[in-house]
């Protein structure tokens, strides 16, 4: 849903992003228009912090790249008219060759190879569906819709898209080479807390 009436650019986003009375919003920044999305769910959470586990695991032991966390901001576009473009998924990869020498405190500067968005029920298909294409128009590689409520996954690339359900693999690609994970994985969550001992 978006929230203001006139353009803005990513260095005013940023400050408007990070007054106190947002500190608890989820933004995103498309072509200078800020959409404003409601805190996530428990199970959305739940499924996204399987992801992170599962994809920075990876990622780590094979020496892949760096692996984000939600609400980190990718400026995948910049417009001279000041229309920028800054998303933030809820995990994100980088090839470990396009990792900047330096990190910035503010948002990365550039598209991640691998963006992870998992929907909630209050998201509108329209928003997610505008926000894949700006990724993928932007040069991320792969996107990964996930929906918890059907326990399935979108793999969506400028080649196309392919729906997974809960019996199938997840595969990396050329993204992350080699990875593999059910996708019924995702939204498989231990309900029994552990002993102490």
């Amino acid at each position: 849903m978006a929230v203001q009436e006139q353009f803005i650019n990513m260095e005013a986003f940023w400050e408007l992003a990070h007054q106190p009375k947002n500190a608890d919003k989820r933004l995103d920044l498309i072509e200078g228009v800020i959409y404003e999305m409601p805190p996530a769910g428990f199970e959305y959470g739940a499924s996204g912090g399987n992801l992170i586990i599962d994809i920075g695991s990876y990622v780590r032991a094979h020496d892949l790249g760096m692996v984000t966390a939600a609400e980190t901001g990718f400026i995948v576009h910049t417009d001279p008219n000041g229309k920028d473009t800054v998303l933030a998924p809820d995990v994100g990869f980088i090839a470990k060759l396009r990792i900047p020498t330096e990190l910035t405190k503010r948002y990365a500067p550039l598209a991640p190879d691998l963006a992870v968005e998992v929907v909630s029920p209050n998201d509108r298909a329209i928003d997610v569906h505008e926000k894949v294409n700006k990724y993928l128009q932007y040069g991320t590689r792969a996107v990964w819709v996930v929906y918890p409520t059907t326990r399935t996954v979108v793999v969506q690339t400028v080649a196309g898209a392919q729906t997974l359900n809960a019996n199938d693999t997840l595969d990396g690609g050329d993204v992350l080479p080699g990875f593999t994970l059910r996708v019924s994985e995702i939204f498989t969550f231990s309900s029994t807390p552990p002993a102490l001992e």
